[in-house]
């Protein structure tokens, strides 16, 4: 399995007397490759994975009025699904997109929960990861109401650099909440 997803684990988890239980954590998830522009999940339809993203980026959307809006982008080196249809096994309110050939790790629910449950470790992992997606939340939801767009932009670009060469501008502008049209003289005035 994965030295990367193995390192990742031991970070979140953070506590070293739970490392005899990681083995277990390890063989429960399994590869899978989507090709760009492949789901994950689709609107109205059941997830039915959590994953790790050992390379490539998910998109996260939904559409409104007809047009399609980023809500979230799940990177390299990051665990993502639509976590209320995973655990409630109820229909997800977002499509879940490859926006370049994945390579991820992923779990279904019945050993997730099951893990959860009987694996200390898995549980540490998953209580850190949870409360450290609320504070990104939290503070992502605040610059969208206290940030300008180009200070938004200017933020992403000292945090998330790649993201700049990797995902087409649309998508991005659309994450920010901005206009592609806003975001292309954004990206000019900064240059």
């Amino acid at each position: 399995m994965s030295l990367i997803f193995s390192n990742y684990l031991k970070n979140i988890i953070n506590n070293s007397s739970l490392d005899d239980f990681l083995p277990e954590i390890l063989t429960s998830f399994s590869e899978l490759k989507l090709t760009r522009n492949s789901y994950l999940v689709e609107s109205e339809k059941i997830c039915t994975t959590f994953c790790f993203i050992e390379s490539g980026i998910l998109q996260h959307s939904i559409i409104i009025l007809g047009e399609e809006k980023t809500t979230y982008l799940g990177l390299k080196n990051t665990c993502t699904s639509s976590l209320k249809s995973f655990l409630q096994n109820t229909p997800s309110r977002k499509s879940i997109k490859a926006l370049s050939d994945c390579n991820l790790l992923v779990i279904d629910a019945v050993s997730f929960k099951k893990l959860l449950k009987e694996n200390p470790a898995f549980k540490e992992f998953y209580y850190n990861l949870i409360e450290n997606q609320i504070f990104l939340i939290d503070d992502y939801r605040i610059d969208l109401l206290t940030l300008t767009p180009e200070n938004r932009y200017k933020k992403l670009l000292n945090n998330e650099p790649i993201l700049l060469q990797e995902v087409p501008l649309h998508y991005l502008a659309s994450f920010l909440g901005i206009s592609s049209r806003h975001m292309s003289r954004i990206r000019k005035s900064i240059k």
